[in-house]
């Protein structure tokens, strides 16, 4: 050999054993630590992303235990984002100014209730532009000419019962102390507007957007602030916001979710349920502006609709996910399908564009949300959070995909131990269930708080998350198999999901257990009674343990009725 290539083939040797001697499992040290992507914005012209990052307090360091922490940054190419607000500052609703001069955000100061603020792109301090004096602003949007903000605020402060709250009082009589939330108009300039003129407006106001010339708002309004009313009750409004009328109401039968509106602002993308039976709102929808009128496209396909964003020129982009994986869907503005990417590994989770420029976050089985840019059929990575992920050696990831005892088709998330499954006897197994039942698990990152994913492949355990009858990601058929049959088919499928395993030889059928929250919860109490047989251990996480006072104590009575039992207990 000669010495060139001797010394390469040396420092690949070096190099492959010092990967092996870092490698190592994953330990719950280090999901304390894990960063992500929290919510990003496009500025106008596309020259720029900002973003937060998102984490918890690392208590394994010694920091107080809390709420999640943002860090507002911005990007004007990947890998290349530097920091914009002091560390104190943990922002929120971040969007770009009309002209792409500020970032703005809501942020509460010391004592001062939650307002909107900005911070010059080019450099510069951050200032507020507006906010009340009695209560916190929850959402906002700039007029196009960047004139005014229009603000969705809480109710005003109630003086008595603050008093009382400060003097120790502070129980709530449940679902008796309602309000609503208020809609406000202020300047924006060189001094705050010291009283912004109250929009009157129809019901709860829970979200809102502003339409392209600034002259309606698309509102979404319940009749109450009730849980059961944003899910059954929701509609979305078009608001003329100089008569202070509603324009036309879209009169969608179920529940509702993201709303867009597209560039002439002659149409609406709206993702909502296509009756009131239906658990979720995954298809997507287009709506005409003048008359609130609407149609589905993707009513009877097998997937879901997650988020959607309309592009510079007039078309629809929208994020699909089909079972346990994703695509990027571009719809032309009659709704035909233009054309379809496939993101390999990446789950899509959310879009936003401007400009030329269209920007998702994703995650993957490897590694947490971040940002990636689409271009000419291709999706390049601009952030990338967690470096030290190169160390962890990770189990092995895949669909998979069973027969229930009925036929029917079933798929779920596989996480195999690392190292592989035992040659014999099959590895020790998680069933690890998601709530709802109206959601789904996809292929992508599953290690978190109450997903214990890959530090459990770490242990030598094979980790099963079963999107089981009544999960999103399948068509709307699929997610209403559940409905009226409590503990029946759509748990069975979890039993049939452990026997399939164990009938492979991944799974160890006298070391299975089960674990879950809220509606996988209930299915772990399930596995602890009905199933006891089959599980070994269960840990039911804020589950369900009494279908009829769950009917009658709860928030939401009505969707129980209508998305899961579509009777009354009596």
């Amino acid at each position: 050999m000669n010495r060139p290539l001797f010394a390469a083939a040396l420092l690949a040797s070096v190099s492959l054993t010092a990967t092996a001697a870092n490698a190592r499992p994953m330990t719950p040290e280090d999901v304390a630590r894990l960063q992500s992507v929290g919510s990003m914005a496009v500025s106008p012209d596309g020259s720029r992303i900002a973003f937060t990052t998102a984490s918890l307090p690392d208590v394994t360091k010694g920091e107080k235990d809390g709420t999640t922490r943002h860090v507002l940054k911005i990007a004007a190419a990947p890998e290349a984002a530097r920091a914009f607000l002091p560390e104190d500052i943990s922002p929120s609703s971040i969007a770009f100014s009309p002209d792409g001069s500020m970032v703005t955000f809501l942020w509460a100061k010391s004592e001062e209730k939650r307002g909107v603020w900005a911070v010059p792109v080019d450099g510069g301090a951050y200032r507020k532009l507006a906010g009340l004096k009695d209560a916190n602003v929850r959402a906002y949007r700039l007029s196009p000419d960047g004139s005014m903000v229009y603000m969705l605020a809480d109710a005003a402060t109630d003086e008595q019962r603050d008093t009382q709250k400060k003097a120790g009082f502070d129980a709530q009589v449940y679902e008796e102390e309602l309000t609503m939330a208020r809609m406000f108009a202020a300047r924006v300039g060189a001094e705050i507007d010291a009283a912004p003129s109250q929009i009157a407006v129809p019901g709860h106001v829970s979200a809102f957007r502003l339409t392209p010339d600034g002259r309606a708002a698309i509102i979404e309004t319940a009749p109450t602030p009730l849980v059961d009313d944003s899910y059954t009750s929701k509609r979305v409004n078009i608001f003329d916001l100089a008569s202070g009328k509603v324009r036309a109401v879209v009169e969608t039968p179920g529940k509702i979710d993201d709303v867009e509106v597209s560039p002439d602002g002659r149409q609406l993308s709206l993702i909502a349920a296509v009756d009131r039976h239906d658990p979720a709102p995954t298809t997507l929808h287009l709506v005409d502006v003048a008359t609130g009128r609407f149609r589905a496209l993707n009513a009877d396909a097998a997937e879901a609709a997650v988020d959607a964003k309309w592009l510079a020129d007039g078309r629809l982009a929208a994020i699909i996910h089909v079972g346990v994986q994703s695509r990027l869907r571009i719809y032309n503005p009659d709704g035909s399908v233009a054309e379809e990417h496939d993101p390999g590994e990446l789950i899509l989770t959310a879009i936003d564009a401007a400009g030329d420029r269209v920007v998702v976050v994703a995650n993957a089985p490897q590694h947490p949300s971040e940002l990636f840019t689409f271009a000419g059929g291709q999706f390049q990575r601009w952030t990338r959070h967690n470096p030290w992920l190169s160390e962890i050696t990770f189990g092995r990831q895949r669909a998979y995909r069973y027969t229930a005892r009925d036929g029917q088709q079933v798929e779920g998330v596989l996480i195999e131990p690392v190292g592989g499954i035992p040659r014999r006897g099959g590895a020790p197994t998680i069933m690890n269930v998601h709530g709802g039942p109206e959601a789904h698990d996809s292929n992508g990152w599953q290690t978190g708080y109450s997903k214990p994913g890959q530090v459990a492949a770490g242990k030598g355990y094979a980790v099963f998350l079963p999107n089981y009858r009544g999960s999103t990601g399948y068509g709307v058929a699929f997610a209403k198999q559940h409905q009226g049959d409590y503990g029946g088919k759509e748990f069975d499928d979890i039993v049939d999901a452990k026997r399939a395993l164990v009938a492979e030889g991944i799974t160890d059928a006298r070391r299975t257990g089960i674990t879950g929250g809220s509606y996988g919860g209930y299915a772990s109490a399930w596995g602890a009674t009905y199933y006891s047989a089959e599980y070994a251990a269960s840990v039911m996480f804020v589950g369900i343990s009494n279908n009829i006072s769950k009917f009658g104590t709860t928030d939401i009575p009505n969707e129980m009725y209508l998305v899961h039992e579509r009777k009354w207990p009596w």
